[in-house]
């Protein structure tokens, strides 16, 4: 994409996230941004580095490894914002990143034992599963709401990781309010007793301003400042395309 369409469309973004938190009665800048690259190419990542974002996330670390590689000049912060086996932990150790899809206690395990390793702790989220239509539990990831207090107690006293706070993914098909309310109330609840759990990620390109209506402290937006991203060839061979406007608040894929 050329960058004067980048810089559109992170100046929107940026721009939806200052009227959300007045709308919410919020202290500016309190909302950071992670602009979520997956599939885009390096190239990209480049130029919105250069209109000064900082934090950036991939869904697979494979990408994520090859996209770092090429950009080692810039000061650049990595997140795993996707689901993570533990044969990855070391290299999502080595690198720094923050991983926001913690959901069981030996992917912890696996990224304490690597930030022992790399002499460096893991910076970790908890990803909590908010529901959805009948069938669809943690179909978008994360664990049961009612594990996450004795799982951030057992992640809290890991050595190799700092739990960080929480993550979630709205519901698909339902308002994302009272998904992100519901987050909310448990992001309140393990703040009570880990009161270094103070990062709320939530909120897309399509829901940003509801989960900051609810105390999202980060949202992560791909589409409305990359665009849309291609669909895999067997899938765009049989669903038509659909058309996003990125500058006016699109859909992010899962994660």
């Amino acid at each position: 994409m050329p960058v004067h369409r980048l810089e559109e469309n992170l100046s929107a973004v940026r721009a939806r996230i200052a009227a959300a938190e007045r709308a919410a009665g919020r202290a500016p800048g309190s909302v950071s941004l992670l602009a979520v690259s997956k599939t885009f190419p390096a190239g990209d990542v480049r130029d919105v580095a250069g209109l000064g974002q900082r934090d950036f996330g991939e869904n697979r670390v494979q990408e994520l490894l090859a996209k770092a590689g090429e950009l080692t000049d810039l000061p650049l912060r990595w997140h795993v914002v996707g689901q993570l086996q533990r044969n990855k932990a070391v290299a999502v150790a080595r690198l720094g990143a923050v991983v926001h899809s913690v959901d069981r206690a030996p992917l912890a395990q696996a990224l304490g034992r690597a930030g022992e390793r790399e002499g460096r702790p893991v910076e970790i989220l908890l990803q909590v599963d908010l529901g959805g239509p009948a069938g669809e539990g943690a179909a978008r990831g994360g664990a049961d709401p009612a594990d996450l207090p004795a799982l951030a107690d057992t992640v809290a006293a890991l050595p190799g990781v700092l739990l960080r706070g929480l993550m979630a993914v709205a519901p698909r098909g339902q308002e994302p309010g009272p998904a992100f309310a519901r987050l909310a109330a448990l992001a309140e609840r393990i703040r009570g007793d880990h009161p270094a759990a103070t990062v709320l990620s939530a909120g897309m390109s399509g829901d940003l301003e509801e989960a900051v209506a609810a105390g999202a402290t980060l949202v992560r937006v791909g589409t409305a400042i990359f665009g849309a991203r291609p669909l895999p060839c067997r899938q765009a061979r049989r669903t038509p395309a659909t058309r996003v406007t990125p500058v006016t608040g699109a859909t992010d894929a899962p994660g």
